[in-house]
């Protein structure tokens, strides 16, 4: 039988990868940059739930000079077993490359035993504020605008409601210009309640979430005072049938209003519809995201959304575990979709890793948003066990051929990238505003990892970063549409996606050789739509709803 050689390339990933110089390397500058993070998980070898769980990271600018700072997550040691304190960490962008852990100075060194971060200016003061998810009782910082945060938790209506939260995102799901609050919760847990489970007989291992019970998903409301009210039963959120782990925005059949997706664990995903009236319909059956190709509820880890495929139309990729895949639901525009990862070369490529964070962005620049997925598997037992498996993974790069299919090329993007880890949370960004996308990831129980995109191809990029007036400040859930050289491409402003993390809010789109975009159409919020022309590439964009470009920059370098 003669093998052909597009065959031989789709069946062998680090070949496909080597066919075609990927033009971008991805540099470890964690030292170079000064972090110094280590998660903790908590673990004394009792084999305890949540230790499997990771931490997330974001990337915001949290003093407003331009540069994204970085945001860390952590945890701390349990009760009785008490040997260090860790905290958040909050690293200020010096804008030469380096970071300064500003941590206590800022107030977030409070010890908590933290999972996920949502970003979002809720008072619409021009300050993005910080929600910390945590095993217990959530956190609520505001911005002070002097470089401290406040723990506004109790003030704000937020307190006195612990649970098993993961994921949270932020976003206007009424239409009124104030951010409100979507949190994740996994299940009913406490140590008391732990279950003892193993998978050789013999040493305890971690559970899988079905010896729990679920948990329902919050939705607070913001009054615009400051505070916050529960409207998870009134918006028809409330299911104790969930174990929730990610969240991301979408507009389902282009109406405008921002629905939301619900990567479940070991039970079918969810998607509600929004109905324009405050509350939601919970459709994922019959869109056709709730199960795998062959009717099972997979493990939905981490979670987002993009126009991949240049079709103006919002696909949904979701994180599994090993043997399960990484499902990508592509969109048809009209509120259903079709899992095409079984029938193309992302099943064979991920079918055997254990997916956590990941992210659409378009690493090399040419138009074409590409996939990042971080791996690692929940226990090393259990990764023993599993033949063909580890516990530390090699990421996923699937790098976007025009839109006919995916290109593994995490081995050839740089050999410290490409490094087995216990990946969890990932986020992106332009830290050093040169042009191109960066890349922050966590590990559960190991480092925090700083990647530099360093471009050797010589392609351009434009970037955008919105402020709303009538709609909510951070412009979350504007679509930004780019035209050039009659190619047509969008992106979405969002807070959550991936795993426990947030990227950066402004866009960044790749120009390939373009010199500007031709035109460029927001839809804000409000319902706003407006447009631009001949904006040159090379340059970063802050448009203000209503008051068009008021800011063009060259990128750094």
């Amino acid at each position: 039988m003669r093998i052909s050689r597009r065959d031989l390339l789709l069946a062998v990933p680090a070949l496909a990868g080597a066919a075609s110089a990927p033009g971008f390397q991805l540099r470890d500058v964690t030292t170079a940059a000064g972090l110094r993070f280590r998660h903790n998980s908590g673990a004394f070898g009792e084999k305890l739930l949540p230790e499997t769980m990771g931490a997330g990271c974001a990337f915001l600018d949290f003093d407003r000079d331009g540069w994204m700072d970085i945001l860390l997550v952590n945890g701390m040691d349990w009760p009785g077993h008490k040997r260090t304190r860790t905290t958040l960490a909050l690293y200020r962008n010096n804008g030469d490359g380096t970071f300064t852990d500003v941590t206590r100075k800022a107030g977030l060194d409070v010890e908590m035993c933290g999972l996920g971060v949502a970003v979002g200016d809720y008072d619409n003061d021009g300050f993005p504020d910080l929600l910390i998810t945590c095993l217990g009782q959530n956190r609520l910082f505001r911005n002070l605008g002097d470089g401290r945060f406040q723990d506004v938790t109790e003030k704000s209506g937020l307190g006195r409601r612990e649970s098993f939260s993961t994921s949270a995102l932020w976003f206007d799901s009424t239409g009124d210009g104030l951010l409100d609050l979507f949190v994740c919760n996994y299940v009913r847990w406490s140590p008391e309640i732990d279950v003892r489970c193993s998978v050789d007989g013999k040493r305890k291992s971690y559970c899988t979430p079905e010896a729990y019970r679920g948990e329902t998903c919050w939705l607070f409301r913001n009054r615009g005072d400051g505070t916050f009210e529960d409207a998870t039963a009134k918006a028809g959120l409330f299911d104790t049938s969930s174990k929730s782990l990610g969240a991301a925005l979408l507009d389902l059949n282009g109406d405008g209003r921002l629905d939301l997706f619900v990567a479940n664990d070991t039970q079918p995903n969810k998607l509600y519809r929004n109905r324009g009236n405050g509350s939601f319909e919970e459709i994922a059956l019959t869109a056709g995201v709730a199960f795998s190709e062959d009717g099972k509820a997979r493990a939905g880890m981490g979670v987002d959304v993009a126009d991949y495929d240049r079709s103006g139309r919002e696909s949904i990729a979701v994180t599994n575990f090993n043997n399960e895949m990484l499902a990508l639901f592509r969109g048809d525009g009209k509120g259903g979709f079709t899992d095409v990862a079984p029938s193309s070369e992302i099943g064979r490529i991920t079918r055997g890793s254990l997916g956590f964070g990941c992210v659409f962005a378009d690493f090399d620049l040419d138009g074409w948003q590409d996939l990042l997925v971080v791996n690692g598997h929940i226990d090393d037992i259990a990764a023993e066990a599993d033949a063909g498996s580890g516990y530390p993974q090699p990421p996923h790069l699937l790098l976007n051929k025009a839109g006919r299919g995916f290109q593994e090329a995490g081995v050839d993007v740089g050999s410290a990238f490409g490094q087995p880890r216990v990946g969890r949370g990932l986020a992106t960004a332009d830290f050093d505003l040169d042009g191109d996308v960066d890349v922050l990831m966590t590990e559960n129980a190991g480092p925090a990892k700083l990647f530099r995109n360093e471009q050797s191809a010589g392609r351009r990029a434009i970037r955008f970063e919105l402020q709303g007036v009538q709609s909510n400040r951070d412009a979350i859930g504007a679509r930004v549409v780019v035209e050039s050289g009659g190619s047509r491409q969008s992106q979405r402003v969002h807070t959550g996606s991936s795993y426990l993390s947030q990227s950066e809010l402004p866009l960044t789109f790749g120009m390939d050789r373009a010199e500007r975009a031709d035109r460029v159409v927001v839809e804000w919020p409000s319902g706003r739509v407006e447009e631009f022309a001949r904006l040159p590439a090379g340059r970063r964009h802050r448009l203000v709803e209503g008051k068009g470009v008021v800011e063009s920059l060259p990128f750094k370098g």
